[in-house]
């Protein structure tokens, strides 16, 4: 007979929620383990969690960024509704990329798996995970519809009771440019699911349960007070910012009103510009995605984030606005705009928290994302798909300095050098920290990054750029200078654009100088120690 709730102190519950943390590093270590993309193994472009026989995200793994994790928890319901709970089978595995079904771009694939005991459902793990090409038009803002922009895979059973949907497997071989690479990763996002499973039923009997539903309502319950808790020192009221970026052919301007009662915060973005005809729009569950993240990391970064610390922060946007994207509008590098839509919030509630809320950073990715063709039809050299992440720096904090090449929002490690030469036709010939790039201030702003890339002998680069922060570079706060601009271009000097699809040709390099973060206080409070200690790093000039 199983236990119920009450044969459990809050110790018991504890000591379950730490073991269920556990279970979710190695799910996601799984993952790593088995990806074939560099961008999953050894950036980790991931996510993981475990979520209730009703879709409600119970935890995640520590190991994974936010646009996947807040989207994916979003989904998993989205998943029970199509397939049906009457359809729900043991030894069943479903898939998807849709990306207002899942985590707003094709080229990420979710993963949910049933768990049983016996013929009862109690739950799902689920994992998301960004694979190196989707078809299409490929990685790039080029598109002018979602149908360009790659396969879209609606939510299908990739197993069904156990037996693999080789149809759907076809259909996705034939659709990609890197079939090992992108079938490699979906098999290895359901045995990271897998994995979670397994553990948790082992958990489970060890414990004498038959559900999750009680420590789940220990975590959602512990949870829902404690994030209330910390929206307290945000006096209620509304909150207003606004931020210029680059767009794609021309300034995006993206606006927030931040309404903030005692029971969360709602975050309007009326006001923002709207759609544009290339693929840099963002279905809104991308931009709350974000939104969210940005409130949990000021207010309550020891927090879990589960359903109950995600439920109080909501989001709207009139249909149109380039937060809001709708299908089928081009989506393809949302991360572009969704990377700032922390930064705008956490601009906005800086007046109510001067002394937690930094200046802004890079913001968005400056991902490395080309073709590798041969430049000479005759020599027929296989084509590879290059996907690298690189960050620039982010902005500086009331008491800090900024952290230097470091992605935030999103998380994503560093995809080393020797990676990303082994995996295509590429060398890195210089990675280094680029000089003066941190807006000046009484903390400094962190550091962008100088990439010179060049194809090796016999290839060509087909390039998407997919940059921003060049012509708008962050800003600093409370007198604190800007970050410096991003730049690209070629090794001899040949500007390149920053948006779209171009080439490196042969022997030439492409040159990228990644956005600094803003200062923080007025340069003339800086502590003369620390600006010596810039001055004989090289960190300026």
């Amino acid at each position: 007979m199983s236990r119920t709730t009450n044969d459990f102190s809050e110790v018991h519950f504890q000591i379950m929620w730490n073991r269920m943390i556990s279970i979710l590093e190695e799910q996601a270590l799984t993952l790593v383990r088995t990806a074939f993309s560099t961008s999953v193994r050894e950036a980790g472009d991931l996510s993981a969690g475990v979520f209730d026989r009703q879709g409600r995200m119970i935890a995640q793994a520590v190991t994974g960024t936010p646009g996947h994790v807040n989207t994916m928890a979003a989904a998993v319901p989205h998943f029970i509704n199509d397939i049906g709970v009457e359809r729900i089978y043991p030894g069943d595995v479903y898939v998807t990329n849709d990306p207002w079904k899942a985590t707003g771009h094709l080229h990420d694939i979710t993963v949910t798996t049933p768990v049983f005991i016996g013929e009862e459902l109690i739950g799902f793990f689920a994992s998301t995970a960004h694979v190196v090409d989707i078809g299409g038009r490929g990685y790039g803002p080029n598109g002018r519809e979602i149908y360009e922009e790659g396969l879209r895979i609606p939510i299908m059973k990739w197993v069904e009771r156990g037996e693999l949907n080789q149809d759907l497997v076809n259909i996705i071989r034939n659709n990609v440019r890197e079939e090992d690479q992108v079938l490699g990763d979906v098999h290895g996002l359901a045995a990271s699911n897998e994995t979670g499973r397994r553990r948790l039923l082992e958990m489970l009997d060890e414990f004498d349960m038959t559900s999750l539903e009680h420590l789940a309502a220990f975590v959602f319950d512990r949870t829902r007070k404690a994030t209330l808790a910390a929206l307290a020192p945000v006096a209620e009221g509304t909150y207003r910012n606004e931020m210029r970026v680059d767009g794609y052919d021309e300034p995006v301007d993206l606006v927030v009103e931040l309404t903030v009662t005692g029971e969360g915060m709602h975050a309007d973005f009326t006001g923002t510009s709207p759609t544009s005809a290339y693929g840099i729009n963002v279905p809104i569950t991308y931009a709350q995605a974000y939104f969210t993240y940005g409130m949990l990391v000021a207010l309550a970064p020891e927090l879990p984030n589960n359903y109950a610390s995600l439920f109080p922060f909501t989001v709207s946007a009139p249909t149109g606005v380039i937060l809001n994207a709708e299908d089928p509008t081009p989506v393809s590098v949302r991360h572009v705009l969704g990377h700032f839509v922390t930064d705008l919030c956490l601009g906005a509630i800086a007046p109510a928290l001067p002394d937690v809320v930094p200046a802004e950073g890079a913001g968005a990715l400056w991902n490395f994302q080309a073709s590798a063709r041969g430049a000479d039809p005759a020599d027929e050299l296989p084509p590879v798909e290059v996907l690298m992440f690189n960050s620039g720096g982010t902005g500086a904090r009331p008491s800090l300095d900024g952290l230097t090449a470091t992605a935030f929002p999103s998380g994503v490690m560093t995809m080393s050098a020797e990676a990303t030469e082994q995996i295509g036709p590429v060398v890195i010939w210089r990675k280094e920290i680029r000089e003066d790039s941190g807006g000046a201030g009484t903390y400094r702003g962190g550091l962008g990054q100088v990439i010179e890339i060049g194809p090796i002998d016999g290839y060509q680069l087909e390039f998407s750029a997919m940059f921003d922060r060049v012509d708008n570079p962050a800003r600093g706060r409370a007198g604190g200078g800007d970050g410096a601009p991003g730049k690209v271009y070629l090794d001899d000097g040949t500007p390149f654009p920053t948006k779209g699809v171009e080439t490196v040709p042969a022997g030439r390099r492409i040159v990228m100088e990644l956005p600094g973060g803003g200062g923080f206080g007025p340069p003339s409070g800086r502590d003369p120690q620390a600006e010596k200690n810039d001055k004989d790093q090289g960190y300026v000039s």
